[in-house]
């Protein structure tokens, strides 16, 4: 049978996404003891009971969940919802409305159609190193366009000094003959868990406008904000919403686009419901109509989104204990790493992750081994003893053995997984 080319080239890259391979395989105490512990898929199970309870008790479909409802960008009720609640905490300078919303099923749909909208095939995104791995599909696969990895040599990749180095990286690319399209931020930083300052920001905001660049901006963890008490002395950031930043004077609002979702905030992955919010650019919504068909919300994630969003007191409440429970669990997985000498990145105070360094502490372990590509060796290892992190290969680390820990899970499924990671660097 025959295949495009482009389904050969994805057929043989399918075969290196071990993370799928483990989705089919986790470990349950009772249900499945020989499956692998994952701490390298970003999901937050801290709140899942709680989450449930408030779906099943508030759901109450109406017929109309059973159309196709309002059309493919969400449906009304959703999108008032969204636009109110992120008014309240994303703080925009201008206020959301309904109409600068679309709904997609998760931020991925969102990337790949701002991808596909403001650049054509061959021309590229920055994206500053490490950089959440999965944005590389999100922005190329079936779009055509390109990105250009962002190093920065030691300087800290959320502050302003990193600024000069996107621009760097832009001269370069197009002294090659590659045209830069747009600029794409996480925003809490994955994997580094850590807010940009306002400088940055205004000084990408304004990068973007001198070479006409768009702007986006994932702010996918903006609520999983909390307070690092563990890394004293190190400062950390607030989260600043793009949105919050007046755009007068720094770039055409038109270039602006951020995404927001259910997914890590509300520890939703699976609701599959994500937003784009772009507030001055209406030719961008209306090409993005077509395409809003393939990636819609089911209607029932959409319903059970809004009666989330609408419950004020309740959001309070979860957000409020969310941001202690992950806390809590960086308490934790930060003081395993220095009981067993393993070097982290301080300072964070967002989303759900460490990024940790496995490759010092292979090197003591094993002084004689000829290891290649570390991190190969490392996830290799890993595997073997059935826990799953992400490589920081994946994730464009600038330096060698560093991996992405997820640590917000419940605390017997994460111990197990961090005693998985240590016999694993011991015994290959």
């Amino acid at each position: 049978m025959s295949l495009s080319e482009r389904a050969k080239q994805s057929e043989k890259a399918a075969q290196e996404l071990t993370i799928w391979k483990v989705l089919q395989d986790l470990w349950d105490p009772d249900t499945n003891p020989s499956g692998t512990v994952s701490l390298g898929v970003a999901e937050n199970r801290l709140m899942h009971d709680i989450l449930s309870k408030h779906i099943h008790e508030k759901l109450a479909l109406s017929n109309h969940a059973f159309t196709y409802g309002d059309g493919a960008s969400g449906s009304k009720h959703l999108r008032k919802a969204m636009a109110r609640f992120l008014n309240k905490h994303l703080k925009p300078v201008t206020p959301i409305i309904p109409a600068h919303v679309i709904v997609t099923n998760g931020c991925s749909a969102a990337i790949e159609h701002l991808a596909w909208a403001c650049a054509n095939p061959g021309e590229a995104f920055l994206l500053g190193q490490p950089y959440y791995g999965t944005f590389i599909e999100d922005l190329t696969a079936r779009t055509g366009a390109k990105v250009i990895p962002v190093p920065f040599h030691g300087i800290d990749p959320v502050s302003g000094d990193a600024v000069v180095k996107y621009e760097e990286a832009l001269k370069k690319a197009e002294s090659e003959g590659t045209k830069v399209a747009g600029l794409v931020l996480c925003n809490p930083h994955n994997p580094l868990g850590r807010c940009y300052s306002r400088e940055a920001i205004v000084g990408l905001l304004r990068l973007c406008e001198k070479y006409q660049l768009h702007f986006i901006s994932d702010e996918i963890y903006a609520l999983s904000v909390w307070e690092n008490t563990v890394d004293a002395g190190v400062p950390v950031e607030s989260f600043t919403s793009s949105l919050s930043i007046d755009p007068t004077g720094i770039i055409d609002p038109a270039r602006v686009h951020v995404l927001w979702g259910m997914s890590k905030d509300f520890g939703a992955n699976g609701l599959r419901v994500g937003a784009l919010i772009s507030q001055a650019n209406p030719s961008l919504h209306a090409a993005l109509i077509p395409l809003n068909l393939y990636s819609s919300a089911s209607s029932i994630a959409d319903h059970a989104t809004a009666n989330i969003l609408e419950d004020d007191a309740w959001v309070e409440e979860y957000i409020a204990e969310n941001q202690r429970r992950l806390a809590e669990q960086y308490r934790v997985v930060t003081s395993w790493a220095k009981e067993n000498g393993i070097t982290y990145r301080p300072g964070v105070n967002a989303a759900f992750f460490l990024w940790v360094d496995l490759g010092s502490v292979f090197r003591k372990l094993h002084p004689n081994t000829e290891t290649g590509d570390l991190n190969k060796t490392i996830a290799t290892a890993l595997l073997k003893h059935k826990v799953f992190l992400a490589s920081g290969t994946a994730f464009g680390s600038e330096e060698p053995g560093w991996f992405r820990i997820v640590f917000s899970h419940p605390e017997d499924y994460l111990q197990e997984g961090l005693k998985r990671v240590l016999t694993a660097l011991a015994e290959l």
